[in-house]
């Protein structure tokens, strides 16, 4: 079964170069003491912190950078793009009427990375 995910999860993105640290908007629902995730914690800075460097080519500053160095990969920082919330939810639990977060949601960046949970923030909480 999926576990919840909460505030001190961690999150990687298939092209940044280092894991971030998931935090939820706060909220009065909490799951072992922290404050629940759910779908719709996908601001960019706030929600989903850099993940260190890109290393998409779809991201307009690394294809510049990258351009410049004569093609050589030129790693920009990360600033995620994250258009839409993440999916799919868990359509059985709900927070505040919006699906809570659990471990296998993924949340897709602009730049054609793919942020997944790698550890939920707490090991304790399962969502049916």
């Amino acid at each position: 079964m999926p576990q919840q995910v909460c505030t001190g999860a961690m999150m990687m993105c298939t092209f940044g170069a280092a894991p971030s640290t998931f935090n939820a908007t706060p909220r009065p629902v909490m799951t072992s003491n922290m404050v629940a995730g759910v779908i719709t914690d996908n601001i960019p800075m706030m929600n989903v912190p850099p993940f260190g460097v890109c290393m998409s080519l779809a991201n307009p500053q690394v294809a510049a950078a990258t351009a410049a160095a004569l093609g050589v990969l030129t790693p920009m920082p990360c600033v995620p793009v994250l258009p839409a919330p993440w999916a799919p939810g868990a359509p059985t639990v709900l927070i505040a009427n919006i699906p809570a977060l659990d471990n296998t949601c993924k949340l897709m960046c602009a730049w054609a990375g793919v942020i997944s949970i790698s550890f939920p923030g707490q090991v304790t909480h399962q969502i049916p």
